[in-house]
């Protein structure tokens, strides 16, 4: 009784059947793994790395980006991933907080020098801390307190007072000694 009911559907002309373009890809290296994004090209690389790619490691730092939670280095110097599209990404290489230890797992300096020092408060501001903090360690391999004081990051902790003495047993080379 069903298959009586049954209606058949015509099938619609050629004509009418567009497929899509086919849209630019923009490749980018994140954390030296290649990516390649079809989608919209201004959007903005913290939705990219957040809500496609699942690293959430960098944080939403507001209207902004006041705070350097959401650091990101971009061919080694630290940019906002909220004020940077992927179309200006093409064919460059951006590490995020992800990216900072070994393939083996070996925390970078920076990070092991942040658990020493016991430099992570609510641990909201700790990635954007380590992109920046990074970044002065390759540009000044002993920085002074005022090279520290000079970095984006805001801490509503208080733990600004541990994060230079951690960023400063990273530089004498002392992480995860006692």
């Amino acid at each position: 009784m069903l298959a009586a009911q049954a209606q058949v559907l015509p099938i619609a002309p050629e004509h009418t059947i567009v497929p899509d373009k086919v849209r630019a890809a923009i490749d980018v290296l994140i954390n030296g793994e290649h990516f390649r994004h079809t989608g919209d090209p201004k959007l903005p690389l913290l939705w990219y790395l957040r809500d496609v790619l699942r690293l959430t490691g960098t944080k939403i730092a507001g209207e902004l980006a006041s705070s350097g939670a959401d650091l990101v280095l971009v061919a080694g110097k630290p940019v906002p991933a909220a004020g940077v599209t992927i179309e200006q990404l093409a064919g460059r290489e951006v590490l995020t907080v992800e990216g900072l230890a070994a393939n083996d797992g070996t925390l970078h300096p920076l990070q092991q020098a942040f658990i020493d020092e016991d430099a992570i408060g609510c641990g909201y501001c700790t990635p954007g801390w380590l992109i920046s903090g990074v970044a002065l360690l390759q540009r000044k391999p002993q920085p002074t307190d005022d090279d520290i004081d000079q970095l984006p990051n805001v801490c509503r902790c208080g733990c600004q007072t541990r994060v230079r003495r951690a960023i400063k047993r990273a530089a004498a080379g002392k992480a995860n000694v006692a």
